[in-house]
């Protein structure tokens, strides 16, 4: 049996039988992103953007993080910013990173389906200890932060003072 190709126009589903009709489906409606996003999201919402060093690729990916999510990305990467003056800032692995020149990553966020989890690479060295963490993760700890999840931000900010004080990851 050969496979055909379908004509374009709406797509429709049979009715029931004997009512003699068909309905047309309902398709979802098309969204357009803002021009000011790039890239796209993967399965899990998170925003695909090329890796790259610098303060741009970080707020291409902020820029692309969806709905709720988007105004976390960028309080975070403020309470970064301001806490640590000198921060480096990179996307890699789809997440942006950031650490201190010279002593590596200290930090990275990443979004999933319903949470953004942060992550600080050394963070069983963090007083009081962010707490997602298992023996199998070894020195990183995290908090995930779920949509309408009050952000700590002295917390956080504490958190990121400690972070960047410490040796970071060097990949």
């Amino acid at each position: 049996m050969a496979n055909r190709k379908r004509e374009s126009g709406p797509a429709t589903l049979s009715a029931p039988p004997g009512s003699g009709e068909a309905r047309p489906v309902e398709q979802p409606p098309t969204q357009t992103a803002p021009e000011k996003k790039t890239g796209h999201l993967l399965s899990g919402g998170n925003p695909q953007i090329p890796k790259g060093d610098g303060d741009a690729p970080v707020q291409a990916y902020i820029a692309a993080m969806p709905g709720w999510t988007q105004a976390l990305g960028q309080r975070v990467d403020a309470i970064v910013t301001e806490t640590v003056p000198d921060v480096r800032k990179a996307v890699k692995w789809n997440s942006p990173f950031y650490g201190v020149e010279g002593q590596g990553w200290c930090l990275s966020f990443h979004v999933f389906t319903r949470y953004v989890k942060l992550t600080f690479f050394n963070g069983v060295h963090l007083q009081p200890m962010p707490p997602g963490g298992t023996p199998k993760s070894k020195e990183a700890r995290w908090i995930d932060i779920h949509e309408g999840d009050a952000l700590d931000e002295a917390q956080m900010t504490d958190w990121v003072k400690q972070a960047a004080a410490l040796p970071g990851w060097m990949p």
